[in-house]
């Protein structure tokens, strides 16, 4: 067996709450629940599982770091074919001068060391179980699958359908609630991880990211959007058409709008259910033609403005 350290990618120095952090990634990494069939994944599982009964325990660690016990936990000179010691080893038989005894015992996983430490105190843990001996036979929920999904803005304010596939392979189609915030997380209940030993299934968290609108942005359900409009509807007032969450609404412009007039629609913003609709607030601003127009040419021409545009920055 390799070096349990560098099983767990951690140095010898690492604290225990290091080295239990690193077991915890590598564990839900690579547990067979989420690795259905793959040969490779069990294997390293339970490699990762083993390095962690030795250095997981300050006991074992402490005798593998001085040289007392090997990788497998089993005391240096061991030989498990033959269920005893080699003679002449640390700790052989034979009756040599300096022999000492070395007492150990047998945990249910079959690897020696303290009792009543295992690997699998930690899997439940991880699984939703109690954790130890008695924990292994008691219901244990199912892992949580995480999820990340990007959906457009359209969807976050209507509501829809994603499809989104979990860490098991299988795809499902996920409920988009009206309203949910970019960065917010929907809960699937009962669609994670299998349960041990007649445990619930546990649940998909899906991690939610809002895609910018080219046109609208949101402040809470508020939407906010900029239009643009003719001089001719700035000068003399109009109505417009304005695209809304529910449908074309028609907006009246009124007289001598400039740029940066802001109106409200009322109720036509984000309505999430058992809340208040928030509204929809439009920002005009006063476009001219793209192409240059003779006949506004010559208006301004003949114009003489007598206001100052630029007063307001003196």
């Amino acid at each position: 067996m390799r070096d349990p350290y560098e099983i767990l990618g951690v140095s010898k120095s690492a604290s225990e709450a290091e080295i239990k952090k690193a077991f915890r990634s590598l564990a839900k990494k690579h547990h067979p629940d989420t690795h259905a069939g793959d040969k490779n994944a069990q294997k390293k599982f339970q490699e990762i599982s083993g390095a962690y009964e030795i250095v997981g325990d300050k006991e074992k660690r402490a005798k593998f770091d001085a040289g007392e016990i090997d990788a497998a936990g089993n005391p240096r000179g061991f030989d498990p074919r033959h269920g005893g010691f080699h003679p002449g080893g640390p700790f052989g038989g034979g009756g040599s001068q300096g022999a000492r005894d070395f007492h150990f015992t047998w945990d249910n996983a079959g690897g020696s060391g303290q009792e009543g430490f295992s690997a699998e105190d930690i899997f439940a843990d991880l699984l939703g179980g109690r954790g130890g001996r008695r924990g292994r036979q008691q219901p244990a929920r199912g892992e949580d699958f995480t999820v990340s999904t990007t959906i457009s803005f359209d969807e976050a304010a209507r509501g829809g359908t994603r499809r989104v596939v979990v860490p098991n392979g299988e795809q499902i189609d996920v409920k988009i609630p009206v309203g949910v915030k970019d960065g917010q997380q929907v809960r699937v209940k009962g669609r994670g991880g299998a349960g041990r030993n007649g445990g619930p299934p546990g649940d998909i968290l899906i991690q939610i990211a809002i895609a910018p609108h080219p046109s609208l942005s949101r402040e809470g359900n508020d939407i906010r959007m900029e239009l643009p409009i003719t001089l001719k509807e700035a000068v003399l007032g109009g109505k417009v058409p304005v695209e809304t969450l529910t449908g074309t609404v028609t907006l009246s412009v009124p007289p001598n709008s400039n740029s940066g007039t802001t109106l409200r629609l009322k109720g036509k913003g984000i309505a999430p259910p058992n809340a208040t609709a928030g509204d929809l607030y439009v920002k005009l601003i006063v476009t001219l033609p793209d192409k240059p127009d003779g006949e506004l040419a010559k208006f301004a021409e003949g114009w003489k403005a007598d206001y100052d545009p630029r007063a307001k920055l003196k």
